[in-house]
């Protein structure tokens, strides 16, 4: 090792530095670095603790001496991976860390969704009694597809299994034994679509309108995993033709919603406008437990990667 220091430039879990100090680790927590401050000190640290401040590019990497990087959260799509295997950096995810977060949010969504539970609600709130218009409908006997079966698909499963669905995975590099689906089976037979798939060049804008009209019968899509798979606008024209009865999204293609243009402000505006619709914010895999159970994954794994 070239030293033992390690930067955490991410709020995290104070376990996280606790748990580097107690292997042998230095640790320094800089927040609010510019980029150029980052790249001026990368150099002086063996070890980068990063959740989703800094996109991790070949060029940051140049002059550095880095022995691993460690993602605070799920998915990697944030660190350039052959950049960092040519520099034999070896680097970390916490995905077992969040994925009983992940889960329980989604059937929130799903039971939120088929219940109608967040639009009777508002109604309630201003004054409206409305029982027929909110009768909703029960998951049990429905059809679940599920794209990609790592380990929040399958925790996703687990927990459905138990509400009497028929659940069909499918994972094009990981394929479900418990739960063996083609896509074509999904398209045929879903009433539910959850996404738990990676972002990368192949996933991206995966959703297009052509998939969503792939669907035999009209589904409640939800998407948990990265926002730039599934595009706005497919999912407007979904809900426009009725193909889509209900969205719930935790994720959207860009979550930075200061910077929306007209374009992207008017299509939210229009599918928001929709009462089965349900967002929040990037949150699904984000509790109290997560946030701690994130670093004990990974300090395993840098544990294991040492030997320490």
């Amino acid at each position: 090792m070239h030293n033992k220091q390690v930067l955490i430039v991410d709020e995290v879990h104070p376990s996280m530095a606790e748990g580097l100090t107690k292997l042998g680790f230095e640790v320094e927590t800089r927040l609010g670095l510019s980029v150029d401050e980052f790249r001026r000190i990368l150099p002086e640290y063996t070890g980068l603790v990063i959740r989703s401040k800094f996109k991790i590019t070949a060029d940051k990497l140049e002059n550095t001496h880095l022995s691993f990087i460690a993602r605070a959260g799920a998915g990697l799509d944030l660190v350039d991976l052959d950049a960092c295997s040519a520099r034999g950096i070896a680097v970390f995810a916490a995905n077992e860390g969040n994925s009983d977060s992940v889960a329980e949010h989604v059937i929130g969504q799903i039971l939120s969704l088929a219940h109608k539970l967040h639009t009777s609600d508002t109604e309630i709130r201003h004054g409206l009694w409305e029982r027929d218009g909110n009768r909703g409908f029960e998951i049990k006997g429905k059809t679940i597809g599920i794209i990609g079966y790592g380990n929040m698909g399958k925790a996703v499963a687990s927990r459905l299994s138990g509400f009497g669905l028929r659940i069909l995975a499918y994972d094009k590099y990981a394929p479900s034994v418990d739960f063996p689906a083609s896509l074509e089976q999904i398209f045929e037979d879903a009433d539910i679509l959850s996404l738990h798939i990676p972002l990368t060049s192949e996933t991206r804008g995966l959703i297009t309108p052509s998939f969503i009209e792939s669907f035999k019968k009209p589904i409640l899509f939800i998407n948990s995993s990265r926002g730039p798979i599934s595009p706005l606008e497919p999912l407007l024209q979904g809900l426009r033709s009725g193909q889509i009865r209900g969205l719930a999204l935790d994720v959207l293609p860009n979550e930075k919603l200061s910077t929306w243009s007209p374009v992207e402000k008017e299509i939210f505006t229009e599918i928001a406008a929709y009462p089965a619709t349900i967002f929040s914010p990037h949150v699904a895999g984000w509790t109290t437990e997560s946030y701690f159970k994130i670093n004990e994954v990974l300090l395993e794994k840098i544990k294991a990667h040492f030997s320490l």
